[in-house]
């Protein structure tokens, strides 16, 4: 499985939102160049967590984004499907069809053993995304990054909102 490197900026993003002031956004140029990502394929990715319901846009001169529902309500899962889509990350092309060995009427029905094992992998990856919030996001940041990072960083960006 390969993820668009979209998948990690949108994350990464939902993550510093969830420590806006109410009424703050943030500009997609500021995220961009918060995280070292070009902005252009940064601002696809927002616009897709836009057309979701993840986070919020506005234009003008105090425009950008925030998040649009509160950070328990908002899981990996929700960010990844807005970014990627919904479509399973295991396509099966049917090649077993393509055996001469097995007679006809063997290659028909079910789909073969290969794709329900990966889409069962599939359906329990996406069931472990659903399972953690930006919320549970928020409390390992705060055990994994040193307070004194995580308020240079929340006020780094304050001053470019």
């Amino acid at each position: 499985m390969n993820l668009k490197n979209q998948v990690e900026w949108a994350l990464h993003c939902c993550a510093v939102m969830m420590a806006l002031p109410e009424g703050v956004y943030l500009p997609a140029k500021v995220l961009a160049e918060f995280h070292g990502v070009p902005k252009e394929y940064l601002s696809k990715a927002l616009q897709a967590l836009s057309q979701h319901g993840i986070v919020i846009g506005t234009l003008g001169p105090s425009g950008g984004y925030r998040l649009a529902r509160a950070p328990d309500q908002i899981s990996f899962l929700d960010i990844v499907e807005a970014v990627e889509g919904k479509r399973s990350t295991f396509r099966c092309e049917e090649i077993r069809g393509n055996n001469p060995c097995v007679p006809r009427r063997h290659r028909a029905g079910k789909p073969c053993t290969v794709a329900r094992i990966m889409w069962k992998a599939d359906e329990a990856w996406r069931e472990s995304l659903r399972g953690v919030s930006l919320t549970d996001l928020a409390a390992q940041l705060a055990e994994d990054v040193p307070d004194d990072v995580l308020a240079k960083s929340r006020a780094w960006l304050l001053e470019r909102a």
